[in-house]
């Protein structure tokens, strides 16, 4: 390997996509909500992210009552089979400033986010009401619950529409349509963004439909899935997370 081509594997940009700085750099994302829920439940009703519990819900259909059990494990599990393959297959360790890196490049990007696309979709639209249509119900829930639903959109949310999604559809668009890499990068950017941004209005807490948030989601889609498809999974889960604290709370 030429020094060149080592030098961009050991790259800020190229460490923090890969898996063993990417996984990890999310559970803290994963201890924290996971805590606040258990925290929050009450008797009878646990209030979640909703990719969240269609994710718990597909595997309760297969599994019965131990799905949700049987999915927070196989979640674990892959987060350690991923990181433990990338140890081995890139024989490095972890350098703490490329974990500190990720977390004020998250903080930058999800101011970023918020000022562009709030400034998109007043020009594309010429109105941000729909940030108090959207959020109505949530500014009525305290502090606390909007922390823990910030923190599960950017974990599950990320991982349902990016991981699964936007990845499925980035490898289906290369083998049914033939396209090349960066062709299947856009589509699966484009129909994901639509798909998640449609996402929010099913559903029995699904929002009222209203252009002003469904273009405002349409763009925030899009953004996360840019971000994904270039940063990985752990910057852009950061970001999202981040970005829907500095909505939801201030």
């Amino acid at each position: 390997m030429s020094p060149s081509a080592q030098s961009r594997r050991t790259s800020y940009f190229a460490l923090s996509r890969s898996p063993r700085y990417s996984v990890l750099f999310a559970l803290p994302l994963l201890v924290a909500y996971e805590l606040l829920a258990a925290v929050l439940a009450q008797p009878g009703r646990e209030l979640r992210n909703g990719a969240d519990v269609m994710l718990r819900a597909t595997f309760t259909a297969v599994a019965g009552q131990r799905g949700p059990a049987i999915f927070m494990g196989a979640v674990i599990f892959l987060g350690v089979f991923l990181v433990v393959r990338d140890l081995r297959v890139s024989r490095g360790g972890f350098r703490a400033l490329v974990f500190g890196g990720m977390f004020v490049e998250s903080i930058a990007l999800a101011a970023a986010f918020g000022i562009v696309i709030g400034v998109a979709t007043t020009k594309l639209i010429g109105s941000l009401q729909m940030l108090i249509i959207a959020q109505d119900g949530i500014q009525s829930m305290d502090w606390p619950t909007r922390l823990m639903l910030s923190l599960g959109a950017g974990l599950y949310e990320e991982l349902f529409f990016r991981v699964l999604l936007v990845t499925g559809l980035a490898a289906a668009a290369r083998t049914l349509l033939g396209v090349g890499t960066r062709a299947s990068s856009v589509f699966a950017v484009v129909i994901g963004a639509l798909i998640f941004s449609a996402f929010h209005y099913i559903g029995p807490f699904a929002d009222p439909f209203d252009l002003h948030s469904f273009t405002f989601r349409i763009l925030s889609g899009l953004a996360f899935s840019g971000l994904f498809v270039l940063r990985g999974f752990g910057v852009t889960a950061w970001t999202h997370a981040l970005y829907d604290s500095f909505l939801l709370l201030f």
